[in-house]
């Protein structure tokens, strides 16, 4: 009796979802779903809801057919005792004539590109992102394994500055079911994109799509990538959740029906950092604590209509604590970083309406981001003047209402945003004079005159297939303009084509190409900068550009095997320069600063170019896993108007991660990374010397512009998984070691002054106090060069 309940409790596990047509988004009744290597299978009723009951605890493959259609298959499903994982799933439909069906049949289920973008598009599950080593369950850390994905500077970092084929941090955007998201990370820098741990709860997300190219033109404001996050739907057939325990945070994660009839469904999370206590055990004097909250809400109101609410958001304090053993190393951290407090919010309401052929969205969102910075001369007693005070707030209400369609064989898609802009900047600094060590420091004191202004656009976008399905054409043409800038309402100046053509070869190789010219609106920290109580400096700012052409082959093995090979060139035109430093702002934005705080031209210039490989197997039997490999040189100008290596410029990305699911649900992953060095600049030393009591910190010398370079930095990360269902709780204990086998990462040098043994004060050249400026200090380097690693016990709780 004991060995027949064990059976049939092993075989207990539930799956559901939907699939509709991929063009018209309508629910596809009849189709066929069947676990590959099971005799397991239903069929989807008229809503396109399907459900497949008394399944193994183990990973499967799903595969869906109907007649008309493309069979499709999603890999590395994980059958469990604790929750029912549910799946919104798009057919492609097929072609008429025979002939190219027999052509193109390997074909139906490996490509992630789409007509739009046939290249340059990567994609990642939900699965390949819980289970990454290293990763964390942070979304923003597992995609920088995609081809062309940068890391930051020293590419060993613990921050993540998303840096696509050389292009800068704040060159890309974010959609959450079709919602920007401006703020992705907690501590986000201002003006840019990076901060040491993502927002995104992986129990939401059913995948992630990366375009670094030949960008759809419903997008606006991207330069280097279009990152699209699709979250799953609620559990329409029962209440669940997880609770998810690690060195650094508790998670807890619920899902289910708000209906009898499953027609409204929700997700909710809540998570609360613990790496204060991770940091204080390291005796490491920063304490970064964070709060962050997701949900999704979704009504079908009838047969062609849904509602659908999403909500994100999160709470930063990033603050210092008393040190057990004092150091240099400590000591610096402690004064060169400023104290941050922060909030954020996104949310909105999206409209989807089914029409004859096709279907149309509206989305209404708000999104709010609230900085709050302070720095003192001595941060560790804020005691002395403060160098740094800064209150700002950026918030937007958008509209974005668009269509796709069909008519005579060509997919059409159009539409229009809107979004009406709030910004607000208090700001005091504090920097000396670096040319003359008896002058006053100079102040900077102002209060942003910025008025709330309007941002507009429009994009139409066609595309057809020709001579059966051998040749993809896609044309698209967006503007975008505002009512601040001096010629924001001119739409011509950002009148941006673009074109893209795909070519099947045969049944397993495809030609791809793409060229096409984008714009993006100066961050608000740069058209909101003011002089003293004074006009706003920046009022005559350019839509920054980027022009980019792209071609590559793609190699359909088979349908869990994929390779890409691609060349790009990027030309950046009206690139932000800092008056002040001199240089672009594209090589700046890593820091827990503000970017484009300043003055600026809109007169640099940019380029990018390189090759990228990239191998993707999908879980087919055992084993699945990536392999990617990126050479590219990346390059902006100066005031002087000369090319110099930009900071992103690491030239190699390499790395492979891969997964192997063992019997007895046991599961191993390896990834491994290697990252160029990255270009430095070295530091002014009279300017920092008379500005390090004030800053913290050194300043660097910018005429000699990433004149220095790095070492190389290579780590590998493990992570294994054992997985114990019981009767309705799966229990999932994990082990993740970053950087296991110790090695270390260059980064730029400390400038510091020379401190005595007991690190109680500083040493000076005649033995007297040290000077406000400096003039009797000592200057000294700290290497910063000590390897990194962190192990993570934790556990997760299905029930």
């Amino acid at each position: 009796m004991g060995f027949s309940y064990a059976i049939s409790a092993q075989n207990n596990g539930k799956i559901s979802g939907t699939v509709v047509d991929k063009i018209s988004q309508k629910p596809l009744m009849g189709v066929s779903v069947s676990v590959e290597n099971l005799s397991k299978g239903t069929t989807s009723d008229s809503l396109g809801r399907f459900r497949l009951l008394q399944l193994p605890y183990k990973s499967i493959n799903l595969q869906f057919s109907l007649v008309g259609y493309k069979k499709q298959k999603v890999y590395n499903i994980v059958v469990n005792s604790g929750n029912e994982n549910t799946f919104y799933v798009e057919l492609d439909q097929e072609v008429s004539e025979l002939q190219e069906v027999v052509v193109t049949q390997n074909r139906k289920t490996a490509k992630v590109a789409t007509l739009e973008s046939p290249l340059s598009v990567q994609k990642l599950t939900t699965e390949e992102i819980k289970s990454n080593p290293g990763g964390n369950f942070d979304i923003s850390k597992v995609i920088q394994i995609l081809p062309g994905v940068g890391g930051g500077i020293a590419g060993g970092g613990f921050r993540n500055d998303i840096i696509i084929r050389g292009g800068g941090p704040n060159e890309n955007v974010y959609y959450l079911d079709g919602i920007e998201i401006p703020v992705l990370n907690h501590f986000q820098t201002q003006g840019s994109s990076g901060g040491p741990q993502g927002m995104l709860n992986v129990s939401f997300i059913e995948d992630v799509k990366l375009s670094s190219s030949a960008f759809d033109a419903r997008y606006d404001n991207a330069l280097s990538s279009v990152f699209q996050f699709r979250q799953k739907s609620g559990n329409p057939n029962k209440f669940q959740g997880n609770v998810r325990l690690s060195a650094t945070e508790l998670a807890l994660t619920t899902e289910g029906p708000l209906s009898k009839s499953g027609n409204t469904t929700f997700l909710a999370s809540a998570r609360r950092s613990y790496l204060q206590f991770l940091f204080k055990a390291l005796d490491i004097p920063i304490r970064p604590n964070f709060w962050d909250f997701q949900t999704k809400i979704s009504h079908r109101i009838n047969d062609k209509t849904t509602l659908t609410f999403m909500g994100i958001g999160a709470i930063d304090e990033f603050s210092f604590a008393s040190l057990k053993k004092s150091t240099p190393e400590k000591i610096y951290i402690y004064n060169a970083n400023p104290y941050i407090n922060q909030w954020n919010y996104t949310f909105g309401f999206t409209l989807k309406r089914l029409l004859e052929n096709g279907y149309m969205n509206l989305a209404i969102s708000r999104n709010s981001f609230d900085n709050t910075i302070e720095k003192f001369e001595d941060n560790q007693n804020k005691a002395g003047d403060v160098t740094l005070s800064l209150r700002s707030n950026e918030t937007e209400n958008k509209l974005r209402w668009d269509f796709s369609q069909q008519f005579s064989g060509w997919k059409v898609s159009y539409g229009l945003n809107a979004q009406v802009v709030e910004y607000t900047n208090k700001t005091f600094s504090i920097l000396r004079a670096n040319f003359d060590p008896r002058a006053e420091p100079v102040v900077y004191n102002y209060t942003s005159p910025l008025p709330n202004f309007l941002r507009y656009g429009a994009f139409l976008q066609a595309s057809k297939v020709f001579f059966g399905t051998r040749l993809g054409i896609s044309a698209g043409l967006r503007t975008d303009m505002n009512t601040f800038t001096t010629t924001g309402n001119d739409g011509l100046k950002t009148l941006s084509p673009r074109v893209s053509l795909s070519y099947l070869l045969n049944d397993k190789w495809s030609l791809n190409a793409s060229v096409g010219q984008y714009y993006k609106l100066p961050p608000y920290t740069v058209l909101g900068f003011a002089y003293q109580q004074g006009p706003l400096a920046n009022k005559n700012a350019e839509y920054q550009s980027s022009k980019h052409a792209v071609l590559g082959l793609e190699y359909l093995v088979n349908d869990g095997l994929r390779f890409t090979f691609e060349g790009f060139y990027k030309k950046y035109d009206n690139v932000p320069i800092s008056l002040q430093k001199g240089i672009s702002l594209a090589n700046l934005g890593s820091d827990f600063n503000v970017l484009g705080n300043e003055p600026v031209v809109t007169t640099g210039q940019g380029k990018a170019y390189g090759i990228e490989f990239f191998a993707q197997k999908k879980l087919t039997d055992r084993f699945f896993g990536v392999f990617s490999y990126t050479f590219y040189n990346s390059m902006y100008t100066g005031l002087d108007g000369n090319y110099v290596a930009s900071s992103w410029d690491n030239r190699h990305l390499f790395s492979v991660s891969w997964g192997y699911k063992f019997p007895r649900n046991w599961e191993l992953g390896l990834k491994f990374r290697y990252q160029g060095g990255a270009p430095y600049t070295p530091y002014d030393a009279m300017a920092s010397q008379m500005n390090y009591l004030t800053l913290g910190q050194g300043i660097f010398d910018y005429t000699k512009l990433n004149t220095q370079r790095l070492r190389g930095f290579h780590s590998s990360d493990v992570r294994i998984d054992k997985k114990y269902n019981y009767k309705h709780v799966t229990l999932d204990l994990f082990m993740d070691v970053t950087n296991w086998y110790v090695a270390a990462a260059e980064s730029v040098p400390y400038f510091t002054f020379k401190r005595n043994e007991a690190n109680t004060e500083f040493v000076t050249t005649d033995g007297k106090a040290l000077q406000a400026n400096g003039s009797n200090a000592i200057p000294t380097y700290i290497v910063n060069d000590k390897a990194q690693t962190t192990p993570t016990i934790g556990f997760i709780v299905e029930f």
